[in-house]
């Protein structure tokens, strides 16, 4: 498997999830988990997904992500999982 870890910050509006979740669905990536919150007017999502099957480059979702993310006005950072793991292993 090819993971990868997805945060989503940014002021809280209708449809972030559905934006976010339907781009990964047209592109075949599968989301293996995720845990929203709302602090206040504040969204947090992080998301783990499987990008074996997708038909984009992990470059390309990385761009994609970045771009829906101005869209609706929230930050979309991407990174691969076990890039992820190294930075926050104590």
């Amino acid at each position: 498997m090819d993971k990868i870890i997805i945060t989503v910050l940014g002021k809280d509006t209708v449809g972030i999830i559905a934006k976010v979740c339907t781009y990964l669905a047209e592109k075949g990536v599968n989301i293996e988990d995720i845990s929203q919150t709302i602090v206040q007017d504040y969204f947090n999502m992080m998301m783990i997904a499987d990008i074996s099957r997708s038909s984009c480059s992990f470059a390309q979702i990385v761009t994609d992500l970045d771009a829906l993310g101005e869209e609706i006005g929230v930050r979309i950072k991407c990174q691969k999982e076990e890039i992820f793991t190294k930075m926050h292993r104590i």
